[in-house]
Formats: C-alpha cells, sequence, structure tokens
C-alpha cells in the first residue's frame, strides 16, 4: 500500500517513504503478524525497543537513515555538548534533533493556531459518527480520545487535527498559542502503529494506545484538550518540564517530544472556536494528508 499526502510546501502529491514498511504489513496484513500484534505492541516490549536506541551502537544507524530518507541536516543542531563531526551519540539523540535557531518560525498572528508538530495532518471542523478517514468518528470523538468525564462536554462537537508523525520527522511538538495549563493526565494503554496501514486494519489504535492529555486554556482559541498518543517501538512521551495545573505556556514553546518511533498529537478544540485550515480540511475530505512545516498557520478562528 503506497501512502500519498500533499505537501503545502511543494505544492504536490507525494509518495511516502516508509520506514519499517515490510515489517507493518506483515504485522497487519498477515496471519502469523496480527496473531501476534498485541503481544508485540504492548508496553514492555515496545519499551524495550525504545530503549535499545539510546544505546551507543545504535548510532551507526543515524548515516545509513539520513542518506536513506533524505534529511536535510543543515536545518538541524548537534546534540548539546556534541560536535559537527560527531553529532549524535545514539540513534535516540538524533532522533530527538532540535532545529537550528531561525529555521522554523512560529505565525505570531494572534488569529492563526500555529503548527504544533513538524507531520501530516488531517483536520475536521466537527467529528461526525460516519467519518471513515482515517478511522470511523467513534474513533475520533472527544469523548474517547480524552476519556474523562470532566472534560467530555467541553469538547463535544469541537474541531479537530490529527498530526501524524513519522520516524524521519522532528519529533518535539509545541504549543500553538500563549495560556495556561488546566489539567493534565495520562492515559494508559498499548504502542500500536499509527501508520495508515495499521489504522485501516485496526481502527480502534487512536482510543486503545498510550495517549497523555494536557487541558489548555489558550488566548486566543478558547480551550483546547492536547493528546500526545505513543505508537510502536515509542519508548516514552516526554514532557519538556513538569506540567504544573496554572503555570502559564508560550507560542511556539516546546512542550515536549517522543523518544524513537512513529507517533501523533491530537489536539480538539470548543464547538465555533477555530476551524482547520482549508487546505487541510479540503485533503482531508479527499483521503490525504496534510504534510506542513512547524509553526505555520493550521487553523484559523472561526
Amino acid at each position: 500500500m503506497e501512502i500519498k499526502f500533499y505537501n503545502r510546501i511543494s505544492g504536490k502529491v507525494e509518495g511516502e517513504l516508509v520506514y519499517g514498511d515490510k515489517f507493518i504489513e506483515w504485522l497487519y496484513q498477515t496471519p502469523s503478524g496480527k496473531g501476534l500484534s498485541e503481544l508485540i505492541c504492548k508496553a514492555p516490549i515496545s519499551k524495550i525497543y525504545g530503549f535499545l536506541q539510546n544505546l551507543p551502537i545504535s548510532s551507526q544507524k543515524v548515516e545509513p537513515f539520513i542518506e536513506k530518507f533524505n534529511i536535510n541536516m543543515q536545518d538541524y543542531l548537534p546534540e548539546e555538548g556534541a560536535s559537527e563531526h560527531r553529532p549524535y551519540s545514539s540513534f535516540n539523540q538524533f532522533f530527538i534533533r532540535r532545529f537550528r535557531p531561525g529555521k522554523r518560525p512560529f505565525t505570531l498572528r494572534p488569529s492563526e493556531l500555529a503548527a504544533f508538530s513538524e507531520a501530516r495532518y488531517y483536520g475536521y471542523e466537527k467529528i461526525n459518527p460516519e467519518e471513515t478517514v482515517p478511522v470511523k468518528g467513534v474513533n475520533l470523538s472527544p469523548k474517547n480520545l480524552i476519556s474523562n468525564s470532566q472534560w467530555e462536554k467541553t469538547f463535544e462537537d469541537g474541531p479537530l487535527l490529527l498530526a501524524r508523525l513519522c520516524p524521519v520527522d522532528y519529533h518535539r511538538y509545541h504549543y500553538p498559542d500563549n495560556g495556561v495549563i488546566l489539567d493534565d493526565f495520562r492515559i494508559h494503554g498499548n504502542y500500536h502503529s499509527v501508520n495508515p496501514l495499521a489504522l485501516k486494519s485496526k481502527g480502534d489504535i487512536l482510543i486503545t494506545n498510550e495517549r497523555h492529555v494536557t487541558i489548555l486554556e489558550t488566548e486566543n482559541f478558547g480551550k483546547l484538550a492536547y493528546i500526545e498518543v505513543g505508537a510502536t517501538c515509542v519508548g516514552k512521551i516526554i514532557q519538556s518540564k513538569p506540567l504544573t495545573k496554572g503555570e502559564k505556556f508560550f507560542r511556539g514553546e516546546e512542550k515536549g517530544y517522543f523518544l524513537f518511533g512513529g507517533s501523533t498529537v491530537i489536539v480538539v478544540g470548543e464547538k465555533g472556536k477555530w476551524k482547520p485550515s482549508e487546505d487541510i480540511l479540503t485533503n482531508t475530505r479527499k483521503g490525504l494528508e496534510t504534510y506542513l512545516h512547524l509553526g505555520t498557520t493550521v487553523a484559523t478562528i472561526g
């Protein structure tokens, strides 16, 4: 299965080169893989695999990975304390690399929600039960994603952005506006792949995988449910600093990062407060994700 997406930067529909594509096909499309998928995607196995990416020997994978996926390393800083000649001490340090200053400016217009991840986005003005992109609506409903009765009604019929981060992507995520933290909680679960092939085979992944939910009160866009979803071989979902109720955050500030693996960030809003950018809405209706840079516009007010 070839994965197609719209690249906002190039203005073209492109094909995705998938890391571990043969493994994903085996895991979700063959009888033997399906039989073992629940075991493989349990937290301990994914975390052990993720831990192995911290070992110094894993750094040997960095150069072949960069070459295969044609990653422009001029955009990225070396690991803190490392040289340009030997920039990363492990594969995980490469995986959580940071952008050089100025490479990803954030839109500062109050009416524009900034992209919180450099990723492939789906967007919806609201989730309908009959929705099928990328999964059935019940598996994207705010109630099932947030799994917290205190906040269910707040986000009912609200807009939603789903950002899929491939293993080749920048894996830090950021705040899309200024605001204050209202609540923060973890929902334990599995670590299934969030690849479209996996979602097609197992539609409940986004509501059964490990999730970290933060409720934000933003300056310009009302309340947001900010949901980080773990995936196959993600060692950890890490917050860059402790999240404290009442603490302020700022547009463009780093919120956290994923260690090795593909992963997803979902942002849900209050009904009528904002809507995803028109190109994201149009491409979603076509079944296409929209790839865009961190900090660019992903939604507008009203």
